[in-house]
């Protein structure tokens, strides 16, 4: 704080003012900084002696400070893949730190996206949105955070023909497996009379399709909460939903945006849907004996050109094919399986990881081999020892009370 006067004159009053100024200068401002402050002045009036007059002055001072973190998420994650119907998905762009709050707004490939504004929405982009009236009627056909999912419009020809080429070709492949091989089938295999389980590899990869066709130009919701944390900053959740399709949705790029005064370019998280290609799966030990503990761990996945990791995060279910798992159970969450003390009924047996999430769903075979323990095998011969080494005293020990016995007749 530091004071200084100086003298005004006035050319029409022919007088002359002193001026003071008292200055508080604060050179690193922090949040608690923020808040009214106030100047109080006494000055001594000569005419009246004793009287004092005071007068004070008033400014609020106001921090800005930006976003500390910015992150995407998708709700209701792990979620299931279905193949049957199209269901809704939402992601959440999550803004922490700010003050005030900032203004958020999603981007698909690097453009705005067309939103409609729900009534829960604290605040929205006005950018983002068309007139009233059309989004009023929108609303109104299509119903907002509906669990229904939205109808199909616009629909792809191409994407049309192309899903019903997919259907057809399964159900081929079904009426195949219901009425029995065809002649066709036969001579070939009795030209290539190899068994099947040589041509069955260690791992096997295999994914589902949608069985449906869902609208190219889908509906996004927008609806932006924000609540105020202890420090003084705000809290922004922006979360976008439509009626997700796999088919133009996978390998799709979304960002979240944000604007703040406090930066000078806008605030960005990007993340890529991606549906799981094949889960890549590691066993330890590798080379398994009887009696050993297996695991079976998902390491990774057979990621895309454009893909850096499967997001939304997939759920791993895991089975044995033909059977139970080793616990008697008939499936295993997780991305490890863990097999206790491996019998040597296990050898040759297929365990499938099954690795899905909205976008899609993936299957994974691995085959389980199982090696002689020769710790153990010598165990039973030690033990086999023994038994014949017992049973051979025993013999010995009665062939002497024969002879004994034997001898006190003769005497």
């Amino acid at each position: 704080m530091y004071n200084t006067s100086y003298s005004h004159m006035e050319d029409h009053r022919k007088r002359e003012d002193l001026v003071y100024q008292s200055t508080v200068r604060l050179p690193e401002v922090q949040m608690e900084d923020d808040g009214l402050y106030e100047c109080h002045v006494g000055i001594y009036d000569r005419s009246s002696r004793d009287k004092v007059i005071l007068a004070s002055g008033s400014i609020i001072l106001t921090i800005i400070v930006p976003p500390k973190s910015i992150s995407v998420v998708a709700a209701n994650s792990p979620a299931p893949f279905s193949r049957y119907e199209a269901q809704n998905f939402t992601l959440v762009c999550i803004v922490t730190g700010a003050k005030p709050a900032p203004m958020v707004y999603f981007k698909r490939d690097g453009e705005l996206i067309d939103v409609v504004p729900t009534a829960q929405s604290s605040s929205s982009v006005g950018d983002q949105s068309k007139s009233t009236s059309q989004e009023k009627s929108r609303v109104s056909q299509a119903g907002l955070w509906s669990s229904q999912v939205l109808t199909s419009r616009d629909l792809d020809d191409t994407k049309l023909q192309k899903s019903l080429s997919l259907l057809e070709q399964e159900g081929k492949l079904a009426r195949l497996g219901q009425d029995g091989p065809k002649q066709g089938w036969d001579q070939r295999t009795e030209l290539d009379p190899e068994p099947t389980t040589e041509l069955i590899p260690e791992t096997v990869v295999s994914r589902e399709f949608p069985r449906w066709v869902q609208s190219s130009d889908p509906l996004y919701y927008f609806k932006q909460q924000q609540q105020a944390s202890g420090d003084g900053t705000m809290e922004v959740r922006a979360m976008l939903t439509w009626s997700l399709n796999p088919q133009l949705d996978n390998e799709a790029l979304f960002s979240c945006e944000v604007n703040h005064p406090a930066l000078s370019m806008p605030m960005q998280a990007e993340v890529t849907l991606a549906a799981p290609r094949g889960p890549k799966l590691s066993m330890n030990p590798s080379k398994a004996k009887v009696g050993d503990t297996v695991r079976i761990t998902v390491q990774g996945f057979q990621l895309g050109p454009s893909a850096s990791e499967v997001f939304p995060e997939p759920m791993f279910t895991w089975t044995k094919v033909g059977g139970h798992l080793l616990d008697g159970s008939e499936q295993h969450d997780g991305r490890e399986l863990v097999l206790e003390r491996v019998p040597a009924e296990l050898n040759g047996s297929m365990f499938r990881c099954t690795a899905q999430n909205p976008l899609g769903s993936t299957d994974t075979h691995t085959r389980l081999i199982v090696f002689d323990n020769p710790r153990l095998k010598k165990g039973k011969e030690h033990f086999i020892a023994i038994d014949a080494a017992v049973i051979q005293g025993s013999l010995t020990l009665t062939s002497m009370l024969l002879l004994l016995s034997f001898t006190c007749e003769m005497t």
